[in-house]
């Protein structure tokens, strides 16, 4: 799944295309592509018809476009292939397009939401006071967000005693990690995956909040990463962070800091890239 860079370059595009414009026609091309807006097609449609597009927001990996004068949302899910392509109204149809948003202005493009495999989507939600939609509320800010409190997550994630990795993962906790960007940010600190969170004191948590903010900040800085060209901006675009990519990837491949070989891991139905001399493996508890 795309993380909090592929996300944050989508949102860039959309507020730039997309915010400040008004919906005059939607078509919802293939019914799973809102199966999270339980109401259905029509109904989609009719509230999204004649409404203004706010600021594009995103919290961690969320993306979310509210509707002007409503206390609703559009949440965009992309899901494992998903895309939002600004595309002239001319353009031939994408083989995958799910959803077509006309806009009523003369500027001639349209908001299209592509997806290969069907498990991302868009649906409606009402916000909760605070502005996130309803279904967000139990995710933690992303640390790149200027209210993130380390000292806070330092704290949550000692209580949390569990394995860093899960830790990096759990997006109550610290949104917008993915596996990618959190082999990255362990390879950096010269941590193991399988390191303990309780054994981190502040100086080292605060030291791994900053690689993890470095190397979301470099991603980010070309557009992200890039796999089979399925995670783009919405001029269809792809992030060239995999090029960069220290750790995730790089199996039997020498490490860039000792040069011993890097090696892979199964973990929770995933892969860990780790090196084994830069990230020792903690030592196993009596």
């Amino acid at each position: 799944m795309p993380e909090l860079p592929e996300v944050e370059v989508v949102r860039r595009g959309l507020q730039s295309w997309v915010s400040g414009r008004t919906i005059a026609d939607v078509q919802v091309l293939h019914p799973r592509a809102i199966r999270r807006h339980l109401p259905g097609a029509q109904d989609f449609a009719a509230r999204l018809t004649g409404r203004t597009v706010g600021d594009a927001c995103r919290r961690g990996k969320y993306l979310w476009l509210p509707l002007a004068d409503t206390d609703t949302s559009i949440l965009g899910h992309l899901g494992m292939s998903g895309q939002l392509l600004v595309q002239p109204q001319d353009a031939d149809d994408e083989k995958h397009l799910r959803i077509r948003i006309r806009f009523a202005d003369p500027l001639g493009t349209e908001l299209r939401f592509v997806d290969q495999r069907t498990f991302g989507g868009l649906s409606l939600h009402e916000n909760a006071p605070d502005g996130l939609p309803d279904v967000l509320s139990h995710i933690a800010r992303d640390p790149l967000d200027p209210l993130f409190d380390d000292a806070t997550f330092h704290t949550a994630l000692r209580a949390r005693r569990t394995t860093v990795k899960r830790a990096l993962l759990d997006q109550s906790l610290i949104s917008g990690v993915g596996n990618i960007y959190a082999d990255e940010a362990l390879w950096r600190a010269r941590l193991h995956y399988e390191r303990p969170t309780t054994t981190l004191t502040r100086p080292r948590s605060v030291e791994l909040l900053r690689h993890v903010r470095e190397v979301m900040t470099a991603a980010l800085a070309v557009g992200g990463t890039t796999f089979d060209s399925l995670y783009v901006n919405v001029n269809g675009e792809s992030g060239y962070f995999d090029r960069s990519l220290d750790a995730y990837g790089r199996e039997d491949e020498p490490c860039r800091r000792c040069g011993t070989a890097m090696r892979r891991r199964p973990w929770m139905n995933r892969s860990s890239y780790f090196c084994p001399r830069c990230q020792r493996a903690p030592r196993p508890v009596a």
